[in-house]
């Protein structure tokens, strides 16, 4: 495995591939203008959306590898690591969009960036294009190419911008259009997602561990909690951490029907370290106390 070189600026990156910075914190970089390069890994300190035409070998993110297809965008976020694997030299066809969290510093969208949870995907949730997306996206590229090879003035941060901003929700978009088609792997997952839940809550991990997090699902599924979060919302209109709720309340009325048992040791069993935690959550859910349940039935 190749070292880990630190990025933290657009200009290095622009150093790292032979690129002319034509604006300090942001860069299109089209990478059959660039010298071809073969093993690499950086660690980001910028966010990179990568569009790329051609196989480009396997890519790696993280520790992981992965054999990163043509037509696809994947998503970049500061502090990750990503690289690619190539025993030789190479030269690909595609295109780098890289911007520095200063360039959206005080704009709607530096509010809002973390809505966009897909740069927090894995390699292996990357966006697969149609003909039609793509050039959509390679348009927005575009406009902002215009805007770097312009002389910068005024106007230029307000345009740029505005159409990253563009470039970023046609993504969601297109996400979402990702995961309507995906219907029949979706409904897998969530088949999946929901006996990971019930295997959790019918052992001891959770008096363990406590209650199932959304990383813990997500890791026994091979996603990232953001992408797994994003696809039950699409599918459902629930997120992970309420369908763990959820299932925690379906099994809490079950043990509840056990007399034998009080209700603080169903919380312990449910994973609470605290059972009036359990029992706010309880009545937040059901509209009664445990106990009120308990008596009702």
């Amino acid at each position: 495995m190749s070292e880990v070189v630190s990025i933290n600026t657009v200009t290095e990156y622009n150093n790292q591939v032979g690129m002319e910075t034509l604006h300090p914190l942001v860069s299109i970089v089209d990478f059959e203008k660039v010298e071809p390069f073969c093993n690499f890994r950086m660690q980001l300190g910028v966010y990179a959306v990568f569009l790329k035409e051609s196989k480009c070998g396997n890519m790696t993110y993280g520790c992981n590898t992965y054999d990163y297809e043509e037509g696809t965008l994947l998503f970049i976020a500061p502090g990750q690591v990503y690289g690619v694997v190539n025993q030789e030299k190479k030269r690909y066809i595609g295109k780098a969009l890289i911007f520095h969290p200063d360039l959206i510093l005080g704009t709607a969208l530096g509010k809002n960036i973390k809505d966009y949870t897909f740069f927090s995907y894995q390699v292996n949730e990357a966006l697969h294009l149609s003909a039609r997306e793509r050039a959509i996206i390679t348009d927005c590229l575009d406009k902002i190419s215009y805007e770097l090879e312009h002389a910068i003035d005024t106007h230029s941060k307000t345009l740029i911008v505005s159409y990253l901003e563009l470039f970023l929700n046609y993504c969601k978009r297109f996400y979402e259009r990702q995961f309507v088609t995906r219907s029949n792997v979706n409904k897998d997952v969530l088949s999946r997602f929901e006996k990971i839940l019930d295997d959790y809550f019918s052992s001891d991990k959770a008096i363990e561990s406590g209650l199932p997090s959304v990383r813990y699902c997500a890791e026994k599924l091979y996603l990232s909690s953001n992408y797994l979060g994003d696809l039950l919302k699409k599918e459902t209109g629930k997120s992970a951490q309420e369908h763990i709720q959820l299932k925690m309340i379906e099994v809490a009325k079950e043990k509840i029907f056990d007399q034998s048992k009080s209700i603080s040791e169903i919380a312990y069993e449910l994973g609470f370290k605290y059972p009036q935690h359990f029992t706010r959550m309880f009545k937040k859910e059901v509209g009664m106390s445990p106990l009120e349940y308990r008596s009702m039935n």
